[in-house]
């Protein structure tokens, strides 16, 4: 019997490879529990999973399952052969990664698979932000032509200041972008980033990284030392009037101390695709007309959807051709070789 591999979610760009990548190595199947308890007593012998060695996982599936959270990745632990969860997309903060390393059970995900379309989708909300662009289509969408647009509250983007917070895969590439009208450009990560270009300046401090940036943009993952890191006073710390772009996740931002800011001025707008509580968007951003809001649509496109969905199956058949998946999650980097199959 070949093991087994189990969709929670579906595959949407590339059906015909699946078939052709597990051909002869492994049994695909499918997610049919309509609850978390089925899906955990749906391992064990005669169930519908029994077998499964590991997991394809979309953010979606949690709708019916849950996130994986501690309690479901022991449970999976305790009840399957479960060894390994490939996350479909670079955002893993849904699987609660101390849990599987307790267990034994290996994560990766597809970091670099939507760069190009979340760098693009972060310049899109930069232009509206500076330009009043997303209020210049409500006026006209609403028939007032551009009577709500105000163009001495603009400003080009030329010549300003670009600060990026986290100069990863994306942040860099938004860099690129950025550059080219061009920008100044100056970064705060972990550790200062190697074979960038020397138009990317680095910074020592978050709070430095505040003080120079007229546009402040968020590229780092979240977990427990980024939640809440841009706060009241990373937020004060900013230029009056200045912009703040979150295409990584809602909850890296302090929300109150950011709507306080825009309800006072000090930010003049931001630009959003993601929200700490998704898909509820607080009501009281919808109420400033400069803001630039996306329903976290910034990292889907056709391309990157199938570089993805390629790269987490990649992933899953390495697994089970050899016991290790490629794009291990870096918490995780040290555990290679102590999973077992």
């Amino acid at each position: 019997m070949l093991p087994r591999v189990l969709l929670c979610g579906e595959i949407e760009c590339v059906q015909d490879e699946l078939k052709e990548m597990f051909h002869g190595i492994a049994e695909v199947i499918h997610l049919v529990s309509e609850s978390r308890s089925h899906f955990l007593s749906s391992f064990g012998p005669g169930g519908p999973y029994e077998g499964t060695v590991a997991l394809y996982r979309l953010n979606e599936s949690s709708e019916v399952i849950g996130k994986f959270d501690a309690p479901l990745i022991h449970a999976l632990a305790d009840t399957s052969m479960v060894r390994w969860i490939a996350q479909s997309s670079s955002g893993y903060d849904e699987i609660d990664v101390q849990a599987c390393k307790e267990r034994g059970i290996m994560v990766s995900n597809t970091p670099g698979a939507n760069e190009d379309a979340t760098a693009t989708a972060t310049l899109y909300l930069m232009l509206s932000c500076l330009r009043h662009f997303s209020m210049a289509e409500h006026s006209l969408r609403s028939g007032t032509w551009r009577t709500l647009c105000n163009p001495a509250q603009t400003h080009d983007v030329t010549g300003r200041t670009l600060g990026i917070f986290g100069l990863g895969r994306i942040g860099l590439r938004f860099a690129h972008l950025a550059h080219a009208f061009p920008m100044r450009i100056v970064y705060f990560s972990r550790r200062k980033a190697e074979s960038v270009p020397d138009w990317c300046e680095y910074v020592s401090s978050v709070e430095e990284l505040c003080k120079k940036a007229d546009v402040l943009s968020l590229h780092v993952p979240l977990n427990q030392s980024t939640a809440g890191m841009i706060g009241e006073k990373e937020i004060k710390t900013l230029r009056r009037g200045s912009v703040l772009l979150n295409t990584s996740r809602g909850r890296i931002v302090d929300q109150e101390a950011m709507i306080r800011a825009l309800e006072d001025g000090h930010l003049s707008s931001v630009g959003l695709d993601v929200y700490p509580d998704e898909p509820h968007v607080d009501p009281r951003l919808l109420t400033f007309p400069r803001c630039a809001l996306l329903p976290h649509v910034g990292g889907d496109s056709a391309e990157s959807d199938r570089t993805r969905e390629l790269q987490a199956l990649g992933n899953l058949r390495a697994f089970v051709l050899g016991g290790v998946g490629e794009d291990v999650i870096p918490e995780l980097k040290t555990e290679i070789g102590n999973s077992t199959t």
